[in-house]
């Protein structure tokens, strides 16, 4: 028999023919799962994300054309094999014609059928392999890798390295400072992966309140504590056959890590409130802003869990490092900014690009796209001119602005505009309060962008999840309205 990996979603409204063709195929060797309808087919798509689907044409509610149809809409590639009754014949021409893989008449010839799934298989291997060998070529040819962009040294061995360990199923983690492009090596991993067509899955560990990254990250079932009102999956079986990137690895809490370690290691998971082992066959990219080493000396972060993950390691340059890759980056974020809002700029002036070769970037690639997207609205058309850039761009304080204490965790210093900078604290104004009315500004003037308003204050995402709890209850308990003169944003 051949070893088959692929999930088949058998949809079909007769009971008998479901569970009949949902056992056949699972004897064949592809992981299957049933569905009733054409509804409930492509919401299972969407949540268990099948290689291949087997539809019947006629059913209540949607039928297999309209859930065809629906398919193709989803990002995930996904094929489709229509079964068709005797006389029906012209429909599943019609089916082919809209996308459909093939058609197979009822009642069902097993060997036929069998013969089109393992066909369908192969091309969706075929496809898989000739769609990276293009994302290499192009990488090689244009600088380019997905969505990170450099022809220097650095970025070349970046890509390199990328491109080498993507194939495999072992852990990665990537390291270096804040805003230089984690997430996107991890995308570019999953890109270049035979987990391209499943799903990327990332969150930010350092985002969620200590109570419930467990829950997130592993799942919950119905009753497991208070307000778990329904079974819940988690971040590892959203990711199911695909690419989990777990960011901020370092802020993760211990007795999560411990559980994490054992996942990893035996590749099963216990949803909080169940006694049973789920299997999960999922790749884990780690990301952290911070020194491993030192996370591992100070405690932050487990040895083993480390080790765990460190199979391979990918150290981002910071943006500083490779200058030269400046112009090629911003080129391709203004690409990206003239479609987001409509503008149509059609470079950059010298002297801009001179300022920007000459400005240290702490921020990295992160801070250089805020800076493109405000000059690129500005402008609007043209070239974007030196009075685009934000005020006082690059004289001396402006990079340390925003600069948090950690060295090793540079922020972005995104600048506001002069009257969303400006805080006016009266004297006898407590350092508390000076601080709550700074967090508060900051919130307002990123529109309650929590991560953005943590990286302008130089602060992590979880410190400002912590302050705004401590505002909340504050304003909650207090008897006088008065005593705020700002509005509290409730905590996430």
């Amino acid at each position: 028999m051949v070893k088959v990996t692929e999930k088949v979603l058998i949809v079909e409204d007769e009971a008998h023919a479901r569970n009949g063709l949902t056992e056949l195929i699972a004897s064949w060797g592809f992981r299957t799962d049933s569905a009733a309808d054409g509804v409930e087919g492509l919401e299972r798509v969407r949540q268990w994300s099948p290689g291949i689907v087997v539809t019947d044409l006629k059913m209540p509610r949607m039928d297999g054309m309209e859930l065809l149809s629906r398919i193709k809409e989803l990002p995930q590639r996904v094929v489709v094999v229509m079964l068709t009754a005797q006389g029906s014949i012209e429909s599943a021409v019609d089916s082919m014609r809209m996308g459909a893989y093939d058609y197979i008449p009822k009642p069902v010839d097993p060997a036929r059928l069998r013969t089109v799934l393992q066909n369908a298989n192969r091309q969706r291997e075929a496809d898989t392999n000739v769609e990276l060998e293009e994302v290499r070529r192009q990488s090689r040819d244009a600088g380019m890798l997905g969505s990170l962009v450099g022809s220097s040294p650095q970025m070349k061995a970046i890509f390199q390295m990328i491109e080498r360990v993507a194939p495999s199923n072992v852990s990665v983690l990537v390291t270096g400072e804040s805003g230089t492009g984690k997430e996107l090596v991890a995308r570019a991993l999953h890109d270049l992966s035979s987990r391209r067509l499943k799903p990327f899955v990332a969150v930010n560990c350092a985002a969620i309140p200590e109570t419930l990254i467990e829950s997130e990250i592993f799942g919950h079932e119905r009753g497991a504590f208070t307000g778990a009102v329904e079974r819940r999956a988690g971040c590892f079986e959203l990711a199911e056959e695909g690419t989990l990137l777990l960011d901020e690895i370092g802020e993760m809490p211990a007795a999560t890590q411990a559980k994490l370690l054992r996942v990893l290691e035996d590749r099963k998971l216990r949803r909080l409130g169940s006694k049973a082992e789920t299997p999960v066959d999922v790749r884990v990219v780690a990301a952290t802003n911070k020194d491993p080493q030192q996370a591992v000396a100070s405690g932050q972060l487990r040895g083993d869990l480390f080790y765990r993950l460190n199979v391979f390691n990918i150290q981002m340059p910071p943006l500083r490092d490779h200058a030269s890759d400046i112009p090629a980056i911003a080129a391709k974020m203004i690409e990206d900014m003239n479609q987001r809002h409509g503008c149509s700029i059609t470079g950059m002036a010298p002297a801009l690009l001179d300022r920007l070769l000459a400005y240290d970037w702490p921020g990295n690639a992160r801070e250089l796209r805020n800076t493109i997207e405000r000059a690129t609205i500005l402008a609007g058309a043209g070239l974007i001119q030196v009075e685009h850039l934000p005020p006082h761009f690059g004289e001396p304080g402006y990079a340390t602005r925003f600069a948090p204490p950690s060295e090793f965790s540079a922020a972005s210093p995104i600048p506001a505009r002069d009257d969303e900078r400006t805080i006016h604290v009266d004297v006898g104004t407590t350092v508390d309060e000076a601080e709550r009315q700074l967090i508060l500004k900051t919130l307002l003037s990123t529109h309650n962008n929590k991560t953005r308003a943590a990286e302008i204050l130089g602060i992590t995402t979880k410190t400002l999840q912590n302050k705004l709890k401590e505002y909340s209850s504050a304003a909650a308990s207090s008897a006088s309205p008065s005593a705020i003169d700002m509005p509290i944003v409730a905590a996430e």
